[in-house]
């Protein structure tokens, strides 16, 4: 691979010549602008606003344009009597752990190749010492006119860079998380763990650029004059989600069958229904009351049993006086 830097990495006393070669390549189709009427190509030149001639790259130079529109030229000469240390140089500044470092400002992958045979040695010394220490190295260097932050990192049995982003070019999310609050049921949380594991695992491998195919695919059969190969049209994603369970359970069912397993979802019982409620509160009425009735009509028997006790009493003592009379 081709390098497009050259320089050293400082490892406090120790430094190491390397060369930079990027570590990713753009494979997505490109197309050119054309006149529609008879395809000749449209081009773009570089005008000067003021004669309205074309300029060549050698005439072009850099200007800052300030708040009231004026241009204040800058010359490569004024740039390079700037402080640059690390103009060749990928400054190691601290050791951290790879999870302190915020996934937003990862950008562009390099690797670092060691150049020449005496670099070997402290290449590889870097390079275990990152392994073992399960940490990643915070850099400065300067790439293309401008200082930038690096995280270097162990890739295999090379030293991989990535570009960082300084944190005051990360934007603050202020108005982007839902402004309504949301309370989330646990069926639906256990649901979304479900999907989670069933899509937990794949082999980044076997991923691949479907529409990059189908470009391809489109461009060769035009290029060989025959029509363009038909396709069924993609189903429509997105819109309003109605039922957030039934959407899981859905997308749960449809990852199992994707993967070839077993096609049942767990059960979800829903929260009940008006009708429930209503019949619920019904019986459990009916079962409070069931004691009171009971309790209401054992008091009555009581009674009844004791007023016929009562209306018994006084005729067996008229019987009693008149044996007496006798």
């Amino acid at each position: 691979m081709r390098s497009i830097w050259n320089g050293a990495i400082s490892f406090g006393l120790v430094s190491i010549p390397i060369k930079l070669v990027n570590a990713t390549e753009n494979h997505s189709i490109s197309f050119r602008q054309i006149h529609k009427a008879d395809g000749g190509r449209i081009r773009y030149r570089k005008v000067c606003e003021l004669d309205q001639e074309e300029v060549a790259t050698p005439d072009i130079g850099k200007a800052y344009e300030d708040a009231t529109g004026t241009m204040i030229p800058i010359t490569d000469a004024d740039l390079a009597g700037l402080p640059l240390p690390t103009a060749k140089t990928i400054e190691i500044v601290a050791f951290v752990p790879a999870s302190s470092i915020d996934p937003l400002q990862m950008d562009t992958a390099y690797y670092l190749s060691a150049s020449g045979v005496p670099a070997a040695k402290p290449y590889t010394l870097l390079r275990e010492a990152l392994k073992r220490s399960q940490k990643v190295a915070v850099a400065k260097f300067a790439l293309r006119g401008r200082e930038r932050l690096g995280m270097l990192r162990v890739v295999g049995d090379v030293i991989a860079m990535h570009g960082l982003l300084w944190p005051d070019e990360i934007r603050t999310p202020e108005g982007v998380a839902p402004e309504t609050e949301v309370t989330v049921r646990d069926a639906e949380l256990d649901l979304a763990d479900a999907l989670m594991d069933t899509l937990g695992s794949v082999d980044l491998d076997s991923l691949h650029d479907d529409y990059r195919e189908a470009v391809e695919e489109m461009i060769a059969a035009k290029s060989e004059g025959g029509p363009p190969p038909e396709h069924e049209p993609a189903e429509a994603q997105g819109g309003r989600v109605l039922d957030l369970m039934a959407a899981l359970e859905n997308s749960v069912r449809a990852a199992k069958e994707a993967r070839g397993e077993d096609k049942q979802v767990a059960e979800v019982t829903d929260l009940p229904t008006r009708r429930r409620k209503a019949a619920t509160a019904k019986t459990a009425d009916t079962k409070k009351a069931a004691p009171k009735k009971a309790a209401a009509k054992k008091t009555a028997t009581k009674k009844a049993t004791a007023k016929k006790a009562t209306q018994k009493k006084p005729a067996a003592k008229r019987t009693t006086t008149k044996r007496a009379s006798a």
